[in-house]
């Protein structure tokens, strides 16, 4: 029977059929592996199922066991994998996209209302018990008629523009190349970011993790936006230049800012946590039961087929 670590606590029918199929290392306290941690607990096995958590770089890739084949990271995104290092090994690395398109694009949405409508204030208020209703109490900003630009527009980015245009937002895109007609469904393609940025009332980042589109949101493209316009974030927490985002929340150069993802999880930037016009998530994209069953099956598909086959649903690399 083949011997696989899995990295991150799973939900529970996902790891019972590991348990049917594998001889797994269960993480069952959801801990935190550090990259010894990770090396010395996959010495005898013949996979690892891993999670966006684990930084499995160049350094720790090397030091791997030659009996570890594969590696399925349980994200669609696999940026915290080195995938040139991996190569080098022979080690395929695999992802689980498609299932968490939808529970991704539904918390971009929640992303864009929280922002928008000062989410953030309205439940300090709550709290407070003191708030009286005004017609200049809180306003916020409406969606319908306004212009949202998609930066990255695959699945996902598609996903949440079928959803804005039902709220009365006009789309924008920018993608490393123009869609067919068809995948635009009416969307309008900027051939660069500076285009897209002044365009948009709304920015949703929707892009993956690279080298060219790290803190591709810094203090000279910044300065592209219209005032009080909003950005969000729901793809990787990378994208952003922390200290110029607070700054233009703090100069009212941008209204407000919706993360789910941010840089150094769970230790966001200070700065945030002190802005009233940030609305702040824990990582939620794909948290819901369907998705994160979907995303652990894949994951355990793509190990299972390639034990079967040597061949990947999903690989990457």
């Amino acid at each position: 029977m083949k011997k696989v670590l899995i990295t991150t606590k799973l939900l529970k029918s996902n790891e019972e059929r590991i348990d049917r199929i594998w001889n797994a290392k269960l993480n069952l306290k959801n801990e935190i592996y550090s990259g010894k941690q990770l090396i010395d607990l996959s010495k005898d096995c013949d996979a690892i199922l891993s999670s966006i958590n684990d930084k499995i770089d160049e350094k720790i890739i090397t030091k791997l066991s030659d009996k570890v084949k594969i590696i399925s990271n349980f994200a669609v995104g696999y940026g915290n994998i080195d995938l040139k290092a991996a190569c080098k090994r022979n080690i395929v690395v695999t992802n689980t996209p498609d299932v968490l398109t939808d529970a991704t694009a539904e918390i971009a949405m929640l992303l864009i209302l929280g922002a928008s409508r000062r989410v953030t204030e309205g439940i300090e208020w709550v709290k407070k018990e003191n708030w009286k209703w005004s017609a200049d109490f809180l306003i916020g900003k409406q969606l319908s008629g306004s212009k949202l630009g998609i930066l990255g527009m695959g699945r996902i980015g598609r996903a949440v523009a079928k959803r804005a245009k039902a709220f009365g937002m006009e789309i924008h895109y920018y993608n490393r190349s123009k869609l067919n007609k068809d995948l635009e469904a009416g969307a309008i393609y900027h051939n660069n970011i500076q285009s897209l940025f002044s365009t948009s009332d709304i920015l949703s980042i929707n892009c993956p993790a690279t080298k060219e589109t790290t803190k591709i949101i810094n203090k000279k493209t910044l300065n592209f936006f219209s005032k009080e316009s909003i950005i969000i974030n729901s793809a990787r927490g990378s994208m952003i230049d922390d200290d110029s985002m607070v700054e233009a929340l703090k100069s009212k150069k941008i209204f407000a800012l919706g993360l789910d993802v941010y840089n150094g999880e769970p230790n966001i930037h200070p700065g945030y946590l002190k802005l009233p016009n940030v609305f702040i998530l824990p990582h939620l994209g794909s948290a819901t039961k369907k998705t994160r069953t979907d995303m652990g099956n894949l994951a355990i598909d793509n190990i299972e087929e390639f034990f079967k086959t040597g061949k990947c649903i999903n690989k990457v690399n």
